[in-house]
Protein backbone atom coordinates (compact mmCIF):
# COMPACT_ATOMS: atom_id res chain seq x y z
CA UNK A 1 0.00 0.00 0.00
CA UNK A 2 1.36 3.41 -0.99
CA UNK A 3 2.18 5.80 1.82
CA UNK A 4 0.39 9.16 1.76
CA UNK A 5 2.38 12.07 0.39
CA UNK A 6 2.10 13.74 3.78
CA UNK A 7 5.11 11.66 4.95
CA UNK A 8 7.40 13.35 2.41
CA UNK A 9 8.49 16.33 4.58
CA UNK A 10 9.24 14.04 7.53
CA UNK A 11 11.10 11.58 5.29
CA UNK A 12 13.32 14.33 3.88
CA UNK A 13 14.03 15.70 7.33
CA UNK A 14 14.91 12.26 8.67
CA UNK A 15 17.02 11.42 5.63
CA UNK A 16 19.09 14.58 6.03
CA UNK A 17 19.40 13.96 9.75
CA UNK A 18 20.79 10.47 9.15
CA UNK A 19 23.32 11.74 6.62
CA UNK A 20 24.37 14.57 8.94
CA UNK A 21 24.86 12.20 11.88
CA UNK A 22 26.92 9.75 9.84
CA UNK A 23 28.99 12.52 8.25
CA UNK A 24 29.68 13.95 11.71
CA UNK A 25 30.79 10.50 12.90
CA UNK A 26 33.33 10.23 10.09
CA UNK A 27 34.57 13.79 10.69
CA UNK A 28 35.04 13.06 14.38
CA UNK A 29 36.92 9.88 13.48
CA UNK A 30 39.24 11.89 11.24
CA UNK A 31 40.01 14.37 14.02
CA UNK A 32 40.63 11.55 16.50
CA UNK A 33 42.94 9.57 14.21
CA UNK A 34 46.32 9.14 15.90
CA UNK A 35 49.52 7.09 15.94
CA UNK A 36 47.59 3.86 16.41
CA UNK A 37 46.53 4.19 12.77
CA UNK A 38 50.20 4.41 11.74
CA UNK A 39 50.99 1.45 13.99
CA UNK A 40 48.29 -0.65 12.32
CA UNK A 41 49.60 0.36 8.93
CA UNK A 42 53.13 -0.65 9.94
CA UNK A 43 51.96 -4.06 11.18
CA UNK A 44 50.23 -4.77 7.86
CA UNK A 45 53.17 -3.53 5.77
CA UNK A 46 55.52 -5.82 7.69
CA UNK A 47 53.20 -8.80 7.24
CA UNK A 48 54.85 -11.74 5.50
CA UNK A 49 51.61 -13.67 5.29
CA UNK A 50 48.04 -12.68 4.57
CA UNK A 51 45.63 -10.16 6.00
CA UNK A 52 42.51 -11.82 7.39
CA UNK A 53 39.49 -9.70 8.34
CA UNK A 54 36.65 -10.96 10.51
CA UNK A 55 33.48 -9.78 12.20
CA UNK A 56 29.96 -10.87 13.12
CA UNK A 57 26.65 -9.43 11.95
CA UNK A 58 26.83 -5.93 10.48
CA UNK A 59 30.50 -5.76 11.47
CA UNK A 60 30.98 -8.87 9.37
CA UNK A 61 29.55 -7.12 6.31
CA UNK A 62 31.94 -4.21 6.88
CA UNK A 63 34.84 -6.63 7.40
CA UNK A 64 34.04 -8.36 4.13
CA UNK A 65 34.05 -5.02 2.29
CA UNK A 66 37.36 -3.97 3.89
CA UNK A 67 38.95 -7.25 2.78
CA UNK A 68 37.64 -6.73 -0.75
CA UNK A 69 38.94 -3.15 -0.91
CA UNK A 70 42.36 -4.14 0.36
CA UNK A 71 42.58 -7.01 -2.13
CA UNK A 72 41.75 -4.76 -5.06
CA UNK A 73 44.30 -2.14 -4.01
CA UNK A 74 47.41 -4.24 -3.56
CA UNK A 75 47.00 -5.83 -0.12
CA UNK A 76 45.75 -9.43 -0.48
CA UNK A 77 43.11 -9.91 2.21
CA UNK A 78 40.47 -12.50 3.04
CA UNK A 79 37.26 -12.45 5.03
CA UNK A 80 36.70 -15.22 7.55
CA UNK A 81 33.39 -15.62 9.36
CA UNK A 82 34.15 -16.07 13.07
CA UNK A 83 31.47 -18.73 13.42
CA UNK A 84 32.95 -20.75 10.56
CA UNK A 85 36.45 -20.08 11.90
CA UNK A 86 35.65 -21.97 15.09
CA UNK A 87 34.51 -24.92 12.99
CA UNK A 88 37.60 -25.39 10.84
CA UNK A 89 38.24 -22.20 8.87
CA UNK A 90 40.71 -21.04 11.51
CA UNK A 91 43.09 -23.50 9.91
CA UNK A 92 43.82 -20.90 7.24
CA UNK A 93 45.37 -18.55 9.83
CA UNK A 94 49.15 -18.80 10.23
CA UNK A 95 51.71 -17.14 12.46
CA UNK A 96 52.91 -14.73 9.78
CA UNK A 97 49.39 -13.39 9.14
CA UNK A 98 47.64 -10.26 10.39
CA UNK A 99 44.16 -10.75 11.82
CA UNK A 100 41.85 -7.70 11.79
CA UNK A 101 38.83 -8.14 14.07
CA UNK A 102 35.77 -5.87 13.92
CA UNK A 103 33.31 -5.64 16.80
CA UNK A 104 31.74 -2.36 17.84
CA UNK A 105 31.15 -3.55 21.40
CA UNK A 106 34.48 -5.33 21.47
CA UNK A 107 32.78 -8.21 23.25
CA UNK A 108 31.61 -10.43 20.36
CA UNK A 109 31.47 -13.95 21.78
CA UNK A 110 32.22 -15.51 18.39
CA UNK A 111 35.33 -13.38 17.92
CA UNK A 112 36.53 -13.73 21.50
CA UNK A 113 36.26 -17.51 21.13
CA UNK A 114 38.85 -17.56 18.36
CA UNK A 115 41.10 -14.64 19.38
CA UNK A 116 43.12 -16.73 21.89
CA UNK A 117 43.91 -19.22 19.14
CA UNK A 118 44.88 -16.44 16.73
CA UNK A 119 47.23 -15.04 19.38
CA UNK A 120 48.64 -18.49 20.16
CA UNK A 121 49.46 -19.01 16.49
CA UNK A 122 51.56 -15.86 16.59
CA UNK A 123 49.46 -13.80 14.18
CA UNK A 124 49.31 -10.07 14.84
CA UNK A 125 45.90 -8.86 16.04
CA UNK A 126 44.45 -5.50 15.01
CA UNK A 127 41.03 -4.68 16.40
CA UNK A 128 38.51 -2.05 15.40
CA UNK A 129 35.94 -1.37 18.11
CA UNK A 130 33.93 1.43 19.67
CA UNK A 131 35.19 0.60 23.16
CA UNK A 132 38.93 0.94 23.95
CA UNK A 133 38.31 -0.74 27.32
CA UNK A 134 36.70 -3.83 25.76
CA UNK A 135 38.04 -7.36 26.03
CA UNK A 136 38.98 -7.40 22.34
CA UNK A 137 40.78 -4.06 22.49
CA UNK A 138 42.82 -5.11 25.53
CA UNK A 139 44.27 -8.24 23.91
CA UNK A 140 45.04 -6.58 20.56
CA UNK A 141 48.49 -5.65 19.33
CA UNK A 142 46.93 -2.50 17.88
CA UNK A 143 43.48 -1.12 18.65
CA UNK A 144 41.70 1.34 16.34
CA UNK A 145 39.04 3.38 18.09
CA UNK A 146 35.96 3.62 15.83
CA UNK A 147 33.57 4.96 18.48
CA UNK A 148 30.72 7.26 17.47
CA UNK A 149 28.67 9.64 19.63
CA UNK A 150 25.37 8.13 18.55
CA UNK A 151 23.75 5.95 15.92
CA UNK A 152 21.61 7.53 13.22
CA UNK A 153 18.77 5.15 14.06
CA UNK A 154 16.11 7.12 16.02
CA UNK A 155 15.95 4.27 18.53
CA UNK A 156 19.73 4.12 18.79
CA UNK A 157 19.63 0.41 18.07
CA UNK A 158 20.44 -0.31 14.41
CA UNK A 159 24.16 -0.05 13.57
CA UNK A 160 24.28 2.97 11.25
CA UNK A 161 26.82 5.66 12.11
CA UNK A 162 29.06 3.04 13.71
CA UNK A 163 29.20 0.84 10.61
CA UNK A 164 29.79 3.87 8.40
CA UNK A 165 32.68 4.97 10.62
CA UNK A 166 34.22 1.48 10.58
CA UNK A 167 33.87 1.28 6.82
CA UNK A 168 35.53 4.69 6.40
CA UNK A 169 38.36 3.68 8.71
CA UNK A 170 38.88 0.52 6.67
CA UNK A 171 39.00 2.58 3.49
CA UNK A 172 41.55 4.89 5.12
CA UNK A 173 43.75 1.89 5.91
CA UNK A 174 43.44 0.49 2.39
CA UNK A 175 44.30 3.81 0.75
CA UNK A 176 47.25 4.44 3.08
CA UNK A 177 48.51 0.95 2.25
CA UNK A 178 48.26 1.42 -1.51
CA UNK A 179 50.12 4.71 -1.20
CA UNK A 180 52.88 3.15 0.91
CA UNK A 181 53.25 0.30 -1.59
CA UNK A 182 53.33 2.58 -4.64
CA UNK A 183 50.24 0.87 -6.03
CA UNK A 184 49.29 2.69 -9.26
CA UNK A 185 46.54 2.81 -11.85
CA UNK A 186 48.16 0.05 -13.94
CA UNK A 187 48.30 -2.25 -10.91
CA UNK A 188 44.65 -1.47 -10.22
CA UNK A 189 43.69 -2.31 -13.79
CA UNK A 190 45.36 -5.73 -13.56
CA UNK A 191 43.03 -6.68 -10.72
CA UNK A 192 39.98 -5.28 -12.54
CA UNK A 193 40.35 -6.63 -16.12
CA UNK A 194 36.63 -7.23 -16.53
CA UNK A 195 35.50 -3.71 -15.70
CA UNK A 196 35.42 -0.59 -17.83
CA UNK A 197 38.25 0.89 -15.76
CA UNK A 198 40.42 -2.14 -16.38
CA UNK A 199 39.78 -2.01 -20.12
CA UNK A 200 40.55 1.71 -20.17
CA UNK A 201 43.83 1.23 -18.33
CA UNK A 202 45.00 -1.96 -20.05
CA UNK A 203 43.99 -1.47 -23.69
CA UNK A 204 46.90 -0.22 -25.80
CA UNK A 205 46.81 1.64 -29.08
CA UNK A 206 48.47 -1.38 -30.66
CA UNK A 207 45.48 -3.52 -29.67
CA UNK A 208 43.11 -1.36 -31.72
CA UNK A 209 45.09 0.16 -34.58
CA UNK A 210 44.80 -0.83 -38.24
CA UNK A 211 47.69 -2.88 -39.61
CA UNK A 212 48.94 -4.13 -42.97
CA UNK A 213 46.66 -3.67 -45.96
CA UNK A 214 43.99 -2.06 -43.81
CA UNK A 215 46.13 1.06 -43.41
CA UNK A 216 45.15 3.81 -45.89
CA UNK A 217 48.29 5.38 -47.37
CA UNK A 218 49.56 6.95 -50.61
CA UNK A 219 52.91 8.31 -51.75
CA UNK A 220 53.44 12.03 -51.37
CA UNK A 221 53.84 12.43 -55.16
CA UNK A 222 50.41 10.85 -55.79
CA UNK A 223 47.60 12.97 -57.15
CA UNK A 224 44.77 14.06 -54.91
CA UNK A 225 42.34 11.83 -56.80
CA UNK A 226 44.41 8.75 -55.87
CA UNK A 227 44.32 9.79 -52.22
CA UNK A 228 40.53 10.07 -52.33
CA UNK A 229 40.25 6.64 -53.93
CA UNK A 230 42.43 5.17 -51.17
CA UNK A 231 40.24 6.77 -48.50
CA UNK A 232 37.16 5.32 -50.17
CA UNK A 233 38.64 1.82 -50.57
CA UNK A 234 39.76 1.61 -46.94
CA UNK A 235 36.54 3.11 -45.59
CA UNK A 236 38.35 5.65 -43.41
CA UNK A 237 38.03 9.41 -43.50
CA UNK A 238 41.78 9.87 -43.92
CA UNK A 239 44.92 8.56 -45.54
CA UNK A 240 48.54 8.71 -44.48
CA UNK A 241 50.94 10.41 -46.87
CA UNK A 242 54.31 8.63 -47.02
CA UNK A 243 57.64 8.95 -48.86
CA UNK A 244 59.50 6.27 -50.77
CA UNK A 245 60.71 4.78 -47.46
CA UNK A 246 57.15 4.54 -46.10
CA UNK A 247 57.91 7.31 -43.62
CA UNK A 248 54.91 9.46 -42.75
CA UNK A 249 55.10 12.95 -44.22
CA UNK A 250 51.57 14.06 -43.51
CA UNK A 251 47.90 13.18 -43.39
CA UNK A 252 44.93 13.99 -45.60
CA UNK A 253 41.51 13.87 -43.95
CA UNK A 254 37.90 14.49 -44.88
CA UNK A 255 38.33 17.88 -43.21
CA UNK A 256 41.17 18.67 -45.62
CA UNK A 257 38.89 17.54 -48.45
CA UNK A 258 36.22 20.06 -47.49
CA UNK A 259 38.81 22.82 -47.53
CA UNK A 260 40.14 21.58 -50.88
CA UNK A 261 36.68 21.67 -52.45
CA UNK A 262 36.43 25.36 -51.62
CA UNK A 263 39.55 25.95 -53.74
CA UNK A 264 38.03 24.15 -56.77
CA UNK A 265 41.28 22.30 -57.55
CA UNK A 266 41.73 19.66 -60.25
CA UNK A 267 41.92 16.38 -58.31
CA UNK A 268 43.72 14.62 -61.17
CA UNK A 269 46.45 17.26 -61.45
CA UNK A 270 46.98 18.33 -57.82
CA UNK A 271 49.75 16.48 -55.90
CA UNK A 272 48.47 15.45 -52.50
CA UNK A 273 51.60 16.83 -50.82
CA UNK A 274 50.37 20.31 -51.66
CA UNK A 275 47.11 19.98 -49.74
CA UNK A 276 48.01 17.52 -46.97
CA UNK A 277 48.41 18.46 -43.32
CA UNK A 278 52.11 18.15 -42.51
CA UNK A 279 53.42 17.16 -39.06
CA UNK A 280 50.27 15.30 -38.01
CA UNK A 281 49.62 14.29 -34.43
CA UNK A 282 50.95 10.76 -33.86
CA UNK A 283 51.05 8.27 -31.01
CA UNK A 284 53.05 5.10 -30.31
CA UNK A 285 51.51 1.59 -30.33
CA UNK A 286 52.49 1.04 -26.69
CA UNK A 287 50.55 4.08 -25.50
CA UNK A 288 47.24 3.60 -23.74
CA UNK A 289 44.17 3.81 -25.94
CA UNK A 290 42.70 6.18 -23.35
CA UNK A 291 45.64 8.53 -23.94
CA UNK A 292 44.95 8.48 -27.68
CA UNK A 293 41.31 9.37 -27.07
CA UNK A 294 42.37 12.20 -24.77
CA UNK A 295 44.72 13.63 -27.41
CA UNK A 296 42.08 13.34 -30.14
CA UNK A 297 39.61 15.21 -27.96
CA UNK A 298 42.24 17.81 -27.08
CA UNK A 299 43.09 18.54 -30.72
CA UNK A 300 39.54 18.00 -31.99
CA UNK A 301 40.55 15.32 -34.49
CA UNK A 302 38.90 12.02 -35.42
CA UNK A 303 41.94 10.04 -36.58
CA UNK A 304 45.51 9.68 -35.40
CA UNK A 305 48.51 8.02 -37.00
CA UNK A 306 50.48 5.42 -35.08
Amino acid sequence: MKKPLSVAPRALELGRQVLDIEAAAVRALSIRLDDTFVAALDVILRCDGRVIVSGMGKSGHIARKIAATMSSTGTPAYFVHPGEASHGDLGMVAGEDVFIALSYSGESQELMAIVPIVKRLGAKLISMTGNPASSLAKVSDVHLNAAVDKEACPMGLAPTASTTASLALGDALAVALLDAKGFNAENFARSHPGGSLGRRLLTLVGDLMRVGERIPKVREDAMLGAALMEMSRKGVGMTAIVDENDTVQGIYTDGDLRRTLEKKLDFSATPVRGVMSANPHCIGPDSLAAEAVQLMEQYNINQMLV
